[in-house]
């Protein structure tokens, strides 16, 4: 009888509630960890499918530029397969209030999913050419503006022509050593 008058006043060990209780803890916190990590799986193909995205618009938007004319002011889909990935595109191509500029939008999305969300949306301009390169004399003649700081009045003068007797990034207003 002394024996088991004894074990029961040092009795070691947990009981079943204690070890329900911990069983209970560590799932919880296993469930969390699983969470996190299907979270973190799902925000990088996100984020690698928004890249190629953005990638596919950009492509669409440099084709439209190399085209030898404007885009039509129209709006055109298209398909593509990028990446092992089917990928639809939209374009909106729009008249802007200067003449020779039309704003191009397009949408990205995935092929099987092409009514909802983008997940790229690329912005860009095609502009014709109004003068030449290097503004010579077949450049763009602004009658009226004049040259930044001469008052608004178009003089026909070359502001970057040097001043006689000086020259070419000599400073007309400091004197020069012989002038001294």
């Amino acid at each position: 009888m002394r024996r088991s008058a004894t074990r029961s006043s040092a009795q070691h060990g947990f009981t079943l509630i204690e070890v329900l209780a911990a069983l209970v803890i560590v799932a919880l916190g296993m469930i969390a960890a699983i969470q996190a990590v299907t979270q973190s799986a799902r925000n990088g193909t996100y984020l690698r499918d928004k890249t190629l995205a953005h990638w596919i618009g950009m492509n669409v938007l440099t084709e439209r530029r190399l085209q030898a004319g404007a885009p039509d002011v129209a709006e055109s889909t298209g398909r593509v397969e990028f990446a092992d990935q089917q990928w639809q595109w939209s374009m909106k191509v729009t008249q802007t209030q200067v003449a020779s500029l039309r704003r191009i939008d397009i949408a990205v999305h995935r092929a099987e999913k092409p009514d909802g969300t983008p997940l790229a949306n690329v912005s860009g301009f095609y502009g014709e050419a109004v003068g030449g390169a290097g503004g010579g004399a077949g450049g763009v003649q602004w009658a009226g503006t004049g040259a930044p700081g001469t008052g608004g009045e178009d003089e026909g003068t070359d502001e970057s022509a040097p001043t006689p007797g000086k020259t070419p990034g000599e400073s007309p207003d400091l004197p020069t050593d012989s002038e001294e």
